[in-house]
């Protein structure tokens, strides 16, 4: 996805991600705490501190590993703290809750897009090559995190509208949800495949607008 990687591109491709997966959950935890949902307010997860958002095995070694594996970042920030029963207007709030982080992925992968757009001509070519990454990277979160399948965010928006048999398996599979779609993103290569083009397109759309 990200094409050969040298050291100084690794390290580039891991600053944006802490930056993108930072923002990413503190808004999940402003949402929440907007629709009334006070747990990750006390936990001080409504910050762009990456400390207080970063997993070291999920979002440190897992993205390192796979980045040198097949080039592509895999990775699971520290969940942030969420009661679905005090967040306004049920399911549908807590859709919400889970909807803003992959949506501000797509939000700043926009801003980006916006300023090759515009800006290109003018950009150097290492500034050039950031803000593509930058671009590649929130477009990436996305998409994995729109995958329908517990624990990600896609998951909730589906929830929401699911009937109760659905909703029921949904809840079962929360715990090992994260190893399925590991497991599809790392053993099924139609599936990966599926993601890398979902990662083309938006590219495509977005580059083009």
């Amino acid at each position: 996805m990200l094409g050969s990687l040298d050291f100084v591109t690794f390290i580039i491709i891991f600053v944006v991600l802490v930056i993108a997966i930072t923002i990413h959950e503190a808004m999940h935890a402003f949402t929440s705490h907007w629709l009334g949902d006070d747990t990750a307010h006390l936990e001080g997860r409504i910050s762009l501190n990456p400390v207080r958002h970063v997993d070291p095995v999920g979002t440190v070694l897992l993205p390192l590993i796979t980045l040198v594996l097949f080039q592509a970042p895999l990775l699971a920030a520290k969940p942030v703290p969420f009661n679905p029963s005090k967040v306004k207007f049920e399911e549908f709030g807590a859709a919400l809750v889970a909807l803003v982080g992959p949506l501000t992925n797509l939000a700043m992968a926009i801003l980006g897009a916006a300023i090759i757009n515009i800006f290109q001509g003018s950009l150097g070519l290492d500034l050039l090559r950031i803000v593509s990454i930058f671009v590649t990277i929130n477009i990436a979160l996305f998409v994995f995190n729109m995958i329908p399948i517990p624990p990600l965010d896609g998951s909730r928006v589906l929830y929401a509208c699911a009937p109760e048999p659905v909703q029921n398996l949904m809840a079962q599979l929360e715990q090992i949800g994260i190893i399925i779609v590991f497991a599809l993103v790392l053993g099924v290569p139609a599936f990966r495949d599926l993601l890398y083009d979902l990662n083309g397109q938006v590219l495509q759309l977005l580059i083009g607008l």
